[in-house]
């Protein structure tokens, strides 16, 4: 699969589905999906464990496709492009420029 444009800790805002206009925070980022941080919150059913011995209902962040969320940059979501400067390949803002790794 090809280099992700978003990243572990980027901020985000959702641009489709049920949380559409929330801003969070990526937290994962595996096989084209993405969890943030408050979205898309799930409840989920599970059997008792040595990490939780009563088991029962819990809720978590559940992933989303990538393509549903977009890069903030100064709080205005913005697409991503890549481009070399001084010998290394960086992630910039298409909308304002900047750099952002």
């Amino acid at each position: 699969m090809a280099m992700s444009k978003i990243k572990k800790g980027d901020m985000v805002r959702v641009i489709a589905g049920k949380d559409k206009g929330k801003d969070g925070k990526v937290v994962s980022v595996k096989n084209g999906r993405v969890v943030v941080e408050g979205i898309n919150r799930v409840t989920k059913h599970t059997k008792p464990s040595q990490a939780n011995p009563n088991g029962g209902i819990v809720e978590m962040d559940a992933p989303i496709d990538i393509s549903n969320v977009m890069y903030l940059s100064q709080g205005k979501p913005t697409r991503v492009g890549f481009k070399v400067e001084n010998g290394s390949k960086v992630r910039f803002a298409k909308a304002t420029g900047e750099v952002i790794d």
